[in-house]
């Protein structure tokens, strides 16, 4: 079991801290605060907690392992700028990698924020802004088996009735499942927990079910939790783009616990 706690013993602290741009990670008592301030149009800035490092991408977390952490963000959705959460991912890409590595076809287990003009609609009917509870594996057997399809299916799914036929099979094939939460959420104090199996997933949002799944990530995942200001658009009808959003005021999440443990 890991728990924030021992963040306070500072020289047997779990999480590796990534500080960049206008990014900052304070403790303060019981409570881990990461923080962005004023961000220039193309500065990035994270302040980023992990139980890995940029040199070995060692990730230890694969189900069953249930998670729970208690957080709260200095403002609520429509006003939070960037991307924030917490969960389990294999760090596939991101534009703070240092180190010479691949990408690898992303698995992710999490509580999930974007901002506009972020838009990931991976899940059928969900938005691809918000807060979500989320998870998909793209290196499943039945996922890799659509690679070669890759480029005429984003062409298709351009027509509507093509994606509404087509689409829930492919979300499928990567373990896509997501559900929309309330962006209000932010601003207060909850509690957030997953339970991730090897034949699903549940999650829950102060011990209520906001999302059952009956496939999960394979893993190994990684432990992150962060606050950015970046976006990213992936859509099924082949729009893609990433950039990074000025923040013109201080924002943060608030960490006042976090648990994972084996199940």
């Amino acid at each position: 079991m890991i728990s924030k706690d021992d963040l306070q013993k500072r020289t047997h602290s779990p999480w590796v801290q990534t500080e960049i741009g206008t990014g900052h990670i304070e403790s303060t008592g019981q409570v881990l605060q990461l923080s962005i301030g004023n961000a220039a149009k193309q500065q990035y800035s994270n302040a980023q907690i992990s139980d890995y490092n940029y040199q070995s991408f060692q990730f230890r977390w694969r189900p069953p392992v249930r998670m729970s952490v208690i957080a709260r963000a200095s403002v609520a959705g429509n006003q939070l700028r960037g991307t924030a959460g917490f969960g389990f991912w294999n760090h596939p890409f991101s534009p703070d990698v240092r180190a010479h590595r691949w990408p690898r076809l992303p698995q992710a287990i999490w509580f999930f924020f974007g901002s506009p003009p972020n838009d990931m609609q991976l899940a059928y009917d969900v938005p691809g802004q918000g807060w979500k509870a989320a998870q998909i594996d793209a290196g499943r057997p039945q996922a890799l088996g659509l690679i070669p399809l890759a480029l005429p299916a984003l062409l298709f799914l351009r027509i509507p009735t093509v994606y509404r036929r087509i689409y829930p099979k492919i979300q499928h094939a990567l373990a896509i499942h997501e559900a929309k939460l309330d962006d209000k959420l932010l601003a207060e104090t909850h509690k957030y927990t997953i339970e991730w199996r090897a034949d699903g997933a549940t999650f829950f949002v102060d011990d209520q079910a906001v999302l059952k799944t009956a496939a999960a990530p394979r893993g190994p995942c990684g432990f992150i939790a962060w606050l950015d200001n970046q976006y990213a658009i992936v859509t099924p009808q082949g729009r893609f783009g990433a950039g990074v959003i000025p923040i013109e005021r201080d924002q943060s999440l608030w960490l006042d616990q976090i648990v994972i443990e084996s199940a």
